[in-house]
């Protein structure tokens, strides 16, 4: 059984019920959003916005990780997302998550008052270890097979669950041994990263399991290319698939879902809580 809280930064993340993580890419090439948040004051405003329809937490990415994205330097996903940070900050806003791989930048996020350091390639860049370990904040790390710009070119596995898993384990113990609470920590399998559709779909499957490491488990799948594989519908038209697999992903255990559309996502995750919670009994009357 997965743990029912997440230590941030300064806080505790209650994890009793589900909760969303709301996506705000500030970068000019994001895949789902175009670069439409890529300038403060409207990546601001719709952070707060995204907070009025319940997001528990907000996820600021500053550089793009969509299948063949090239990185940018640190200084540039500085720029990008230390204004809204703070702007964010400063509202009292929900505690702010900064999706990064970069040491530099995690450091300087947890100056600027980030709680959660959100990292796809689970704390393995030199460097990122200590920095994650110094900055206090929570950890959510994250399965991906090759890098951004090369993942989706010909992903292989021999049992993804069971290598997806055991990778998992092994960042968690490297995470302990450079002094990181296993109170910080969430994981994340990677939906599309580095997967093809049916690895994405036994993971979807399977995702049960994962609680078996007895931290809070993410599951990001809002909008991905997997829905439109199954659906045809195109990035734009996702949401209902989406909302299908995150009721799936609660329903086996994942405690954070992050989504672009939190409202609705909100709406799914208090539904599927609430059949989850009810007794056998049935209704009565």
């Amino acid at each position: 059984m997965s743990s029912r809280t997440l230590q941030l930064r300064t806080r505790t993340l209650d994890l009793a019920s589900p909760v969303v993580m709301g996506v705000l890419n500030v970068t000019p090439d994001s895949f789902s959003d175009g670069g439409r948040f890529s300038m403060p004051g409207a990546a601001r405003a719709h952070a707060l916005a995204m907070a009025a329809d319940g997001a528990a937490i907000i996820d600021i990415g500053g550089e793009s990780t969509r299948p063949g994205a090239r990185p940018v330097s640190a200084e540039d996903e500085l720029a990008r997302v230390l204004p809204v940070l703070e702007a964010l900050v400063a509202a009292a806003a929900p505690p702010v998550s900064v999706d990064t791989t970069k040491p530099g930048v995690m450091r300087a996020a947890a100056a600027a008052g980030a709680e959660l350091i959100n990292d796809v390639n689970a704390l393995r860049a030199p460097g990122a270890l200590a920095a994650a370990a110094d900055s206090g904040c929570a950890i959510c790390l994250m399965h991906m097979q090759g890098k951004p710009r090369t993942m989706q070119a010909a992903p292989h596995y021999d049992d993804v669950v069971g290598e997806v898993y055991d990778f998992l384990a092994r960042r968690v113990e490297a995470c302990i041994a450079a002094g990181i609470e296993s109170s910080r920590l969430a994981l994340d399998p990677g939906f599309g990263f580095g997967k093809t559709l049916d690895h994405n779909l036994a993971l979807m499957r399977h995702l049960g399991r994962f609680t078996g490491l007895g931290l809070p488990v993410l599951v990001g799948v809002s909008r991905k290319s997997m829905i439109g594989a199954v659906t045809g519908r195109p990035v734009d038209q996702r949401l209902a698939g989406g909302l299908a697999l995150a009721a799936l992903a609660v329903s086996a255990g994942a405690a954070i879902i992050r989504s672009h559309d939190v409202a609705a996502t909100r709406d799914a995750l208090a539904m599927t809580a609430a059949v989850l919670a009810a007794d056998d009994q049935g209704e009565q009357g």
